[in-house]
Protein backbone atom coordinates (compact mmCIF):
# COMPACT_ATOMS: atom_id res chain seq x y z
CA UNK A 1 0.00 0.00 0.00
CA UNK A 2 3.00 2.27 0.40
CA UNK A 3 3.87 2.17 -2.73
CA UNK A 4 0.23 2.86 -4.35
CA UNK A 5 -0.13 5.86 -2.02
CA UNK A 6 3.61 7.01 -2.91
CA UNK A 7 2.89 7.09 -6.61
CA UNK A 8 -0.42 8.60 -6.27
CA UNK A 9 0.92 11.53 -4.09
CA UNK A 10 3.64 11.81 -7.00
CA UNK A 11 1.20 12.21 -9.61
CA UNK A 12 -0.25 14.76 -7.22
CA UNK A 13 2.47 16.45 -6.84
CA UNK A 14 2.93 16.83 -11.15
CA UNK A 15 -0.51 17.49 -11.71
CA UNK A 16 -1.32 19.87 -8.89
CA UNK A 17 1.77 21.97 -8.40
CA UNK A 18 2.79 23.57 -12.27
CA UNK A 19 -1.53 24.16 -12.62
CA UNK A 20 -1.13 26.48 -9.81
CA UNK A 21 2.08 28.05 -11.07
CA UNK A 22 -0.39 28.44 -14.24
CA UNK A 23 -3.20 29.33 -12.46
CA UNK A 24 -0.83 32.26 -10.91
CA UNK A 25 0.32 33.32 -14.06
CA UNK A 26 -3.45 33.49 -15.32
CA UNK A 27 -4.50 35.39 -12.03
CA UNK A 28 -3.47 38.84 -13.04
CA UNK A 29 -5.10 39.20 -16.47
CA UNK A 30 -8.27 37.50 -14.68
CA UNK A 31 -8.04 39.99 -12.41
CA UNK A 32 -8.30 42.90 -14.57
CA UNK A 33 -12.41 41.67 -15.13
CA UNK A 34 -13.43 42.75 -11.74
CA UNK A 35 -13.10 41.25 -8.30
CA UNK A 36 -16.52 38.71 -8.69
CA UNK A 37 -14.22 36.93 -11.54
CA UNK A 38 -11.33 37.06 -9.74
CA UNK A 39 -13.24 35.56 -6.82
CA UNK A 40 -14.89 32.86 -9.52
CA UNK A 41 -11.62 31.87 -10.64
CA UNK A 42 -9.86 31.46 -7.44
CA UNK A 43 -12.54 29.13 -6.49
CA UNK A 44 -12.08 27.27 -9.75
CA UNK A 45 -8.37 26.80 -8.88
CA UNK A 46 -10.09 24.94 -5.71
CA UNK A 47 -11.84 23.29 -7.60
CA UNK A 48 -9.09 22.31 -9.87
CA UNK A 49 -7.42 21.10 -6.31
CA UNK A 50 -10.63 18.95 -5.22
CA UNK A 51 -10.34 17.35 -8.85
CA UNK A 52 -6.80 16.29 -8.05
CA UNK A 53 -7.63 14.90 -4.86
CA UNK A 54 -10.57 12.56 -5.67
CA UNK A 55 -8.87 11.30 -8.70
CA UNK A 56 -5.22 11.11 -8.37
CA UNK A 57 -5.51 11.44 -4.38
CA UNK A 58 -8.46 9.21 -3.84
CA UNK A 59 -9.35 11.99 -0.66
CA UNK A 60 -13.33 12.70 -0.92
CA UNK A 61 -15.12 15.12 1.25
CA UNK A 62 -18.22 14.44 3.53
CA UNK A 63 -20.19 17.55 4.81
CA UNK A 64 -21.62 16.58 8.41
CA UNK A 65 -23.95 19.95 9.34
CA UNK A 66 -25.38 23.31 7.47
CA UNK A 67 -23.23 24.85 5.72
CA UNK A 68 -23.35 28.80 6.60
CA UNK A 69 -24.53 31.19 3.34
CA UNK A 70 -23.83 34.73 3.73
CA UNK A 71 -21.68 36.77 5.91
CA UNK A 72 -20.49 34.59 8.84
CA UNK A 73 -17.29 34.06 10.92
CA UNK A 74 -16.34 30.64 10.01
CA UNK A 75 -13.81 29.17 12.93
CA UNK A 76 -12.23 26.23 11.61
CA UNK A 77 -9.53 23.37 12.67
CA UNK A 78 -6.08 23.27 10.43
CA UNK A 79 -4.27 20.20 9.74
CA UNK A 80 -3.51 20.46 6.19
CA UNK A 81 -3.57 22.54 3.11
CA UNK A 82 -6.54 20.74 1.93
CA UNK A 83 -9.38 22.35 4.42
CA UNK A 84 -7.81 25.63 3.39
CA UNK A 85 -8.78 25.05 -0.92
CA UNK A 86 -12.03 22.29 0.33
CA UNK A 87 -13.74 25.91 2.49
CA UNK A 88 -13.41 28.01 -0.89
CA UNK A 89 -15.90 25.57 -2.91
CA UNK A 90 -17.93 24.59 0.34
CA UNK A 91 -18.45 28.33 1.24
CA UNK A 92 -19.78 31.25 -0.93
CA UNK A 93 -16.45 32.94 -1.99
CA UNK A 94 -15.00 32.77 1.71
CA UNK A 95 -12.07 35.37 2.69
CA UNK A 96 -9.00 33.48 4.92
CA UNK A 97 -7.56 35.23 7.53
CA UNK A 98 -3.54 34.33 6.92
CA UNK A 99 -0.36 35.27 8.20
CA UNK A 100 1.76 38.14 7.46
CA UNK A 101 4.08 35.88 6.26
CA UNK A 102 2.03 34.28 3.45
CA UNK A 103 1.09 37.52 2.10
CA UNK A 104 4.29 38.64 1.58
CA UNK A 105 5.40 35.27 -0.48
CA UNK A 106 6.14 36.81 -4.28
CA UNK A 107 3.30 36.29 -6.89
CA UNK A 108 1.16 33.92 -4.40
CA UNK A 109 0.93 36.74 -2.09
CA UNK A 110 -0.14 39.10 -4.53
CA UNK A 111 -2.80 37.09 -5.79
CA UNK A 112 -4.18 36.01 -2.34
CA UNK A 113 -4.58 39.42 -1.40
CA UNK A 114 -6.80 40.73 -4.68
CA UNK A 115 -8.87 37.43 -3.93
CA UNK A 116 -9.77 39.45 -0.20
CA UNK A 117 -7.54 37.34 2.18
CA UNK A 118 -6.74 38.95 5.32
CA UNK A 119 -3.63 39.45 6.58
CA UNK A 120 -2.59 39.02 10.09
CA UNK A 121 0.08 39.91 11.91
CA UNK A 122 1.36 37.18 14.82
CA UNK A 123 2.94 39.92 17.29
CA UNK A 124 -0.79 41.05 17.21
CA UNK A 125 -0.18 45.31 17.63
CA UNK A 126 -2.93 47.71 17.53
CA UNK A 127 -1.95 49.12 14.15
CA UNK A 128 -2.21 45.38 12.85
CA UNK A 129 -5.38 44.52 14.36
CA UNK A 130 -6.88 47.82 12.59
CA UNK A 131 -5.50 46.51 9.76
CA UNK A 132 -6.98 43.30 9.49
CA UNK A 133 -10.24 44.59 10.73
CA UNK A 134 -9.96 46.94 7.59
CA UNK A 135 -10.32 44.06 5.25
CA UNK A 136 -12.65 42.00 7.03
CA UNK A 137 -15.37 44.60 6.69
CA UNK A 138 -14.29 44.99 3.17
CA UNK A 139 -15.44 41.36 2.77
CA UNK A 140 -18.39 41.68 5.21
CA UNK A 141 -19.44 44.53 2.46
CA UNK A 142 -19.26 42.02 0.16
CA UNK A 143 -21.46 39.29 1.45
CA UNK A 144 -18.72 37.02 1.93
CA UNK A 145 -18.35 34.43 5.00
CA UNK A 146 -14.58 35.05 6.66
CA UNK A 147 -12.48 31.62 7.30
CA UNK A 148 -10.08 31.82 10.72
CA UNK A 149 -8.41 28.71 11.64
CA UNK A 150 -8.33 30.00 15.70
CA UNK A 151 -5.47 27.86 16.58
CA UNK A 152 -3.24 29.33 14.51
CA UNK A 153 -1.58 27.57 12.40
CA UNK A 154 -1.38 23.61 11.27
CA UNK A 155 -1.36 21.23 13.92
CA UNK A 156 -0.71 17.31 14.00
CA UNK A 157 -3.20 15.17 14.78
CA UNK A 158 -4.03 14.89 18.77
CA UNK A 159 -2.97 18.02 19.11
CA UNK A 160 -5.08 20.71 20.65
CA UNK A 161 -3.79 24.18 21.26
CA UNK A 162 -5.03 27.32 22.81
CA UNK A 163 -6.89 29.70 20.50
CA UNK A 164 -4.69 32.98 19.54
CA UNK A 165 -5.91 36.03 20.49
CA UNK A 166 -6.33 37.36 17.15
CA UNK A 167 -9.81 34.75 17.26
CA UNK A 168 -11.37 36.87 20.08
CA UNK A 169 -10.54 40.01 18.79
CA UNK A 170 -11.96 39.89 15.39
CA UNK A 171 -15.19 38.08 16.72
CA UNK A 172 -15.59 41.10 19.32
CA UNK A 173 -15.02 43.98 16.68
CA UNK A 174 -17.32 42.35 14.00
CA UNK A 175 -20.49 40.91 15.98
CA UNK A 176 -20.76 38.53 13.52
CA UNK A 177 -21.99 34.89 14.91
CA UNK A 178 -19.65 32.47 14.51
CA UNK A 179 -20.08 28.60 12.85
CA UNK A 180 -16.99 26.11 14.26
CA UNK A 181 -15.85 23.54 11.98
CA UNK A 182 -14.56 20.22 12.95
CA UNK A 183 -11.67 18.69 10.54
CA UNK A 184 -10.00 15.66 10.21
CA UNK A 185 -7.50 16.22 7.29
CA UNK A 186 -4.89 15.27 9.41
CA UNK A 187 -5.34 11.28 9.53
CA UNK A 188 -4.84 11.57 5.59
CA UNK A 189 -2.72 14.83 4.45
CA UNK A 190 -0.53 14.71 7.60
CA UNK A 191 1.61 18.05 8.66
CA UNK A 192 5.15 17.51 7.08
CA UNK A 193 4.80 14.61 4.82
CA UNK A 194 5.07 14.52 1.55
CA UNK A 195 2.42 11.14 1.43
CA UNK A 196 -1.44 11.59 1.11
CA UNK A 197 -3.67 8.76 2.08
CA UNK A 198 -6.78 7.98 0.26
CA UNK A 199 -9.95 8.11 2.37
CA UNK A 200 -12.99 10.55 3.33
CA UNK A 201 -12.37 13.69 5.30
CA UNK A 202 -14.85 15.10 7.22
CA UNK A 203 -16.12 18.91 7.47
CA UNK A 204 -18.59 19.04 10.52
CA UNK A 205 -19.94 22.30 10.47
CA UNK A 206 -21.32 23.05 14.37
CA UNK A 207 -25.15 25.38 14.97
CA UNK A 208 -23.81 29.27 14.82
CA UNK A 209 -23.04 30.71 17.81
CA UNK A 210 -24.48 34.32 18.81
CA UNK A 211 -22.56 37.77 18.43
CA UNK A 212 -21.83 39.11 21.80
CA UNK A 213 -20.61 36.15 23.86
CA UNK A 214 -18.29 36.60 26.74
CA UNK A 215 -14.91 35.57 25.47
CA UNK A 216 -14.10 32.83 27.43
CA UNK A 217 -17.43 31.51 26.85
CA UNK A 218 -16.81 31.61 22.60
CA UNK A 219 -13.32 30.68 22.99
CA UNK A 220 -14.30 27.77 24.83
CA UNK A 221 -17.17 26.45 22.79
CA UNK A 222 -14.76 27.00 19.18
CA UNK A 223 -12.53 25.14 20.88
CA UNK A 224 -14.68 22.20 22.12
CA UNK A 225 -16.41 22.40 18.63
CA UNK A 226 -13.39 22.55 16.01
CA UNK A 227 -11.69 19.38 17.98
CA UNK A 228 -14.79 17.20 17.91
CA UNK A 229 -13.13 15.04 15.61
CA UNK A 230 -9.54 14.96 17.01
CA UNK A 231 -10.28 12.84 20.29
Amino acid sequence: MIGVTLLRSILFALVFYPGTVFAVLFAFPVSLRGPLAFQNYAVGWARFHGWCCRVLLNIHSRVEGPVPRGVALVAAKHQSMYETLELLVLLDRPAMVVKRELADIPGWGRVATMYGAIPVDRAGSASALRTMLRAARAVIAQDRPIVIFPEGTRTPVGEQPPLRAGFAGLYKALGLPVVAVAIDSGRLCPRGSFLRRAGTITFRFHEPLPAGLPREDVEAAVHDRINALDR
